[in-house]
């Protein structure tokens, strides 16, 4: 399948994005997606020249959907052109996060509809581009691992140095195991205080089995004082501690509060 980026309107308005974005964060949460950025690098196979990196998490609200609007950006600040693809078809969240349509998006592409997706380019950077979930369609799973969506991806992969797919949870259903065959490698985001040992033993057990490439995991919501984290490799994960869930994180502010970065397997 092919693509005509048609010049026109972006579809990104900078003033809806003021919670999420990483320019509008911190400085400490700035130089750690720039620190995963950099680590990211480091786990990519030699010869990829255009790796697909799956975002997914254990189940919702560990701010997987946010660190991969983040990672996508910092990847096309440095100058790289990179594709967000919002892959949640179940519950999308791409687009409201940044304020876009959620409309014309990646199910109508998977449906066979608008071979031509419009102008996705954003204005935000001129080399960074997100598709939206768009449609909650019936079959999610099995568009994820459908011949078009290979096509859409190998189609990509010739316009872009990096694709960012953002997943749904590993634990909650298949879609992002359903797609592993496609990617270069998964990352895995955790939430301190939210993510329960168990949960993550399972998440883990789930992608062993479908021998996905496990690039390393992401620390999400640490805090920072006191406590110090390190980055473990992610055959280390049963040593993490977690305490269990209290609070939905969407009804607490802003989410993004990244204290780890992504550490690569001993491969």
């Amino acid at each position: 399948m092919a693509f005509d980026f048609i010049k026109g309107k972006s579809p990104v308005a900078e003033v809806d994005i003021q919670s999420t974005l990483h320019k509008n964060l911190g400085f400490t949460a700035i130089e750690q997606y720039k620190l995963l950025r950099t680590n990211l690098n480091f786990t990519i196979p030699e010869g990829v020249t255009c790796p697909v990196i799956g975002i997914t998490s254990s189940n919702r609200g560990e701010g997987k959907s946010t660190t991969a609007i983040n990672l996508s950006y910092v990847l096309a600040e440095r100058g790289s052109r990179v594709m967000l693809l919002d892959c949640d078809l179940r519950i999308p969240s791409i687009a409201s996060k940044m304020g876009i349509p959620n409309t014309n998006g990646l199910t109508s592409l998977l449906m066979g509809k608008g071979a031509q997706i419009g102008d996705y380019q954003t204005d935000v950077l001129k080399n960074w581009f997100i598709i939206p979930g768009g449609d909650i369609p019936p079959n999610p799973s099995e568009l994820l691992s459908s011949k078009r969506m290979e096509a859409i991806l190998n189609d990509l992969k010739s316009r872009f140095d990096y694709i960012i797919m953002d997943l749904p949870p590993v634990n909650l259903v298949s879609d992002a195991l359903s797609a592993s065959p496609m990617i270069t490698g998964m990352v895995l985001v955790i939430r301190e205080h939210f993510t329960t040992k168990k949960e993550l033993e399972n998440c883990f057990r789930l992608l062993n089995l479908s021998n996905v490439n496990i690039l390393g995991c992401v620390m999400n919501g640490a805090t920072s004082d006191k406590t110090s984290y390190r980055y473990r490799k992610s055959k280390d994960y049963k040593y993490y501690h977690y305490h269990k869930k209290k609070k939905n994180p969407y009804e607490t502010g802003p989410e993004v509060q990244i204290q780890g970065t992504i550490s690569g397997d001993e491969k």
